[in-house]
């Protein structure tokens, strides 16, 4: 810890460790409830042949949005935290599918959780990792004092070019947290390191509907280089290994990637099993690390230990270390379970997803 007052970042690998401590005071999780199987995707496109990197994936019916669902999920999030919303003092949302190009999402967010006028409002973009940018940020506005509590937040719709390989993955879901002092927390962030570069693996220029993505260059320069570094870091700044960690979750563009960078970073299948959501929600892209967070905070004990590594293309990482606190126990039943959307499912074909994506222009 810093005597200044400062967080204290170690000048070689930019370890960050507020010098009041923060965490978790609340978490919240939406998954919508339409379903479209990954062999739907397959039968159109590739007359059902080649391989399936999940098994379905959500798809939000239409009347959601990136709206609806992060608002779901913050008002989990504030059950859970049992705070007066108007005491938030920055609604912060990360997305890549903001329903306006102009106008955030933030402030009507805020507005329905009874959160303004009296507070910071923003969206925020990094890919996949806008999500962990929130919470980063918000370490740092409550562990100054600038606020009692921030609402962070990352949740996405379902983008994908029709036939790209990212048909089958992109989904949609969200995540919210409610940033607050260490001693209302369920869980601590007890460190936490981000590792970015310059790798252009997936991108979207200007009035493009569709994002493009460097195919296989995705994984090696960019996914698990960023992952696994972020983790390797984190870890070793701590003096802490694998086996010191109840729980891994990372981020899951697939269902392989995720696995693999475990098995570098050293862990076991019985680490990153709870956390693991994307063979059936698939990728929901801002909320993907954190959403499977939520489902391991669903099943934590006081004393857990839990390691959380996001990653946004472009590309960079985002690393926490966090411990469960007695908290968790009484918090955990104020909302219903990530596991609850999930087993909440209608299936539909590939028809209705393209009639509810808008994927047909009309006129």
């Amino acid at each position: 810890m810093s005597d200044t007052g400062y967080a204290a970042r170690d000048t070689q690998y930019g370890i960050m460790q507020p010098s009041t401590q923060v965490g978790f005071v609340g978490y919240g999780a939406y998954v919508p409830r339409h379903r479209l199987p990954a062999t739907e995707v397959a039968r159109v496109w590739r007359g059902g042949e080649g391989g399936l990197p999940v098994t379905e994936k959500a798809v939000p019916g239409p009347d959601e949005d990136t709206l609806t669902i992060a608002l779901e999920a913050a008002r989990n999030a504030i059950a859970r935290a049992g705070i007066d919303s108007s005491l938030i003092g920055a609604v912060w949302v990360g997305s890549e599918s903001h329903p306006y190009a102009v106008k955030p999402t933030s402030t009507i967010l805020a507005e329905a959780i009874g959160a303004t006028p009296h507070t910071e409002a923003a969206d925020w973009q990094f890919a996949c990792k806008a999500g962990t940018e929130t919470i980063q940020a918000g370490m740092g506005f409550v562990a100054s004092g600038m606020a009692r509590y921030v609402l962070g937040i990352g949740a996405d719709t379902a983008q994908g070019r029709p036939g790209d390989a990212l048909e089958y993955t992109a989904a949609a879901g969200g995540a919210a947290y409610i940033i607050g002092p260490a001693e209302e927390s369920l869980a601590v962030i007890e460190a936490s390191f981000s590792y970015v570069t310059d790798t252009p693996d997936f991108w979207r220029r200007p009035y493009m509907h569709y994002p493009s993505h460097g195919q296989r260059f995705t994984g090696e320069p960019a996914y698990f280089h960023h992952v696994t570094s972020a983790g390797r870091h984190l870890m070793e700044q701590m003096g802490r290994t694998a086996e010191d960690f109840s729980y891994v979750v990372l981020h899951q563009p697939n269902t392989k990637f995720p696995q693999r960078a475990a098995k570098m970073l050293g862990f076991e299948r019985e680490q990153w099993t709870t956390g693991l959501l994307c063979p059936v929600v698939g990728n929901t892209y801002a909320g993907a690390s954190i959403l499977g967070l939520t489902a391991i905070l669903d099943e934590a004990v006081p004393g857990d230990t839990i390691l959380a590594i996001s990653f946004g293309s472009g590309a960079g990482s985002d690393a926490f270390a966090l411990r469960v606190t007695d908290l968790i126990t009484e918090r955990q039943g104020r909302a219903p379970k990530t596991s609850d959307y999930i087993a909440r499912r209608q299936e539909i074909d590939y028809a209705t997803y393209v009639r509810y994506r808008k994927k047909l222009q009309m006129q």
